[in-house]
């Protein structure tokens, strides 16, 4: 664009403008040829009203161009709560709110994203049809607004899918499957939840509270999941009380012969019937469930901080093992045998594996499991980390020493062969055999669960 030009569609003089027009016509023709950007772009963004009306006049067209960002003039007044001009924009054309730009975000998207409550609702009243779509990601303008943060836009758009009867956008679930139900519970936004399931704001039984997404979680899982503030409980008592389960307890309220008592403890586990229960139990084991794992309570976040700390710890013990190995090694070589020394021995070899060569066996067997088990706990829990290359290097170097080490303060010829081989084998059996018995549980927990059905 050219420099004058760009200079008069910033600082808005109108007058300025025409002269440059009249003067020099082929602007508002070429304007658009170079990045894209034309001079209604910038007349929207600063909230030249003037300008843009002007602008309109002489170029109509240029109110449907994307620039190089994808955004047309009325998303970018939209954006930045021009309304004005979004009037005037809509007055041309009312169209122009259902132009699709970047992931295909129209420009009800971006007023929700930034919250420009006025600018939305003259969105809407240009096409009603609007709130309905959808952003490339699957979102509606729920979605945007309780990922932004923007409670007065979700309570006004809330209150425009009741007033047009398209209250089945509150279901619409983006391409993880997430309703903004499951949105506003894990960012923990108490007055979306309160407004939606208390206030009345939508008709009674439009919003599906117990709507699944692609990792089958409710809103309650999402919540139980993430659950760490004080005040999750008030938001858990809310979505209980409009009826709001985990998938595991919806999924039992569809097994065949449950009565109404073990739906009401399948709904709430906490009630009244488990008390005698946990009053039962002994203050050692409270003190244990209280700090054991638990999936609704702990992220796997957490959890996988945790395993890995634990694997190094491990992985950090055994190997200094080697390097200290129990009753520690010969400071001297000895080719003989007498009273003080039983067999002969080279310095730096284990005293252990020439005193007792079965418990140094057992030693070597027991520890390098330890070791090559806790390696490959790292492996699987850096997947997907960056630096693999570098990561494998390292542990593969880590694995050489360990080696060389236990081979150098070997004694005995037969415990060195023993050791080579385990060595060799460990880190190819591990992984297989781990994988083999964890199979073989999930099969055995699968056997047993349906007898448990046939009971109950």
């Amino acid at each position: 664009m050219d420099r004058r030009l760009l200079q008069v569609c910033w600082t808005g003089n109108v007058d300025n403008f025409l002269k440059l027009i009249e003067d020099n016509p082929r602007f508002l023709y070429t304007s658009a040829l170079e990045n894209g950007e034309t001079p209604l772009h910038i007349a929207s963004m600063v909230g030249h009203f003037n300008l843009v009306k002007e602008i309109m006049k002489s170029r109509k067209e240029f109110s449907q161009e994307l620039n190089e960002d994808g955004l047309s003039p009325l998303h970018i007044a939209s954006a930045n709560g021009h309304v004005e001009i979004v009037k005037e924009l809509l007055k041309a054309d009312h169209k122009l709110c259902l132009v699709k730009g970047r992931e295909r975000r129209i420009p009800l998207h971006y007023a929700a994203i930034k919250g420009r409550v006025d600018v939305i609702r003259e969105l809407i009243l240009a096409s009603a049809d609007s709130v309905v779509d959808v952003t490339a990601r699957g979102e509606t303008v729920l979605h945007l607004a309780v990922k932004n943060n923007q409670f007065e836009a979700f309570k006004d758009l809330a209150e425009h899918l009741k007033k047009f009867n398209k209250e089945g956008v509150l279901n619409r679930k983006d391409d993880q499957g997430n309703t903004f139900l499951h949105l506003a519970v894990s960012k923990k936004q108490y007055e979306v939840i309160d407004l939606v399931l208390k206030k009345n704001v939508v008709s009674n039984g439009a919003l599906e509270i117990n709507s699944l997404n692609k990792k089958g979680l409710t809103a309650l899982d999402v919540l139980l999941f993430f659950q760490s503030e004080a005040g999750d409980s008030e938001i858990e008592e809310i979505l209980r009380q409009a009826g709001a389960m985990k998938a595991e307890e919806s999924h039992s309220l569809t097994q065949p012969g449950m009565n109404q008592n073990q739906a009401i403890v399948a709904i709430n586990p906490s009630s009244d019937q488990s008390t005698p229960n946990r009053q039962r139990q002994s203050p050692a084991k409270r003190l244990l469930d209280y700090f054991k794992y638990n999936m609704d309570r702990d992220s796997p976040s957490e959890a996988r901080h945790t395993m890995l700390v634990i694997a190094v710890l491990i992985a950090t013990a055994t190997y200094q093992t080697v390097h200290s190995p129990p009753g520690g090694v010969w400071a001297d070589d000895s080719m003989s045998s007498n009273n003080n020394v039983s067999k002969p021995h080279t310095a730096g070899q284990a005293i252990m594996g020439s005193k007792n060569w079965v418990s140094y066996g057992l030693f070597i067997l027991f520890n390098s499991i330890g070791f090559f088990t806790s390696l490959q706990m790292i492996y699987c829990l850096t997947s997907g980390f960056p630096l693999q290359l570098e990561l494998h290097i390292a542990m593969f170097a880590l694995i050489v020493t360990y080696d060389t080490c236990m081979a150098a303060i070997t004694s005995n010829d037969k415990l060195w062969i023993f050791f080579t081989v385990i060595s060799s084998l460990l880190p190819l059996l591990i992984p297989i055999a781990t994988r083999v018995a964890r199979n073989y549980q999930k099969k055995a927990r699968t056997a047993v669960w349906p007898r448990n059905q046939e009971s109950v």
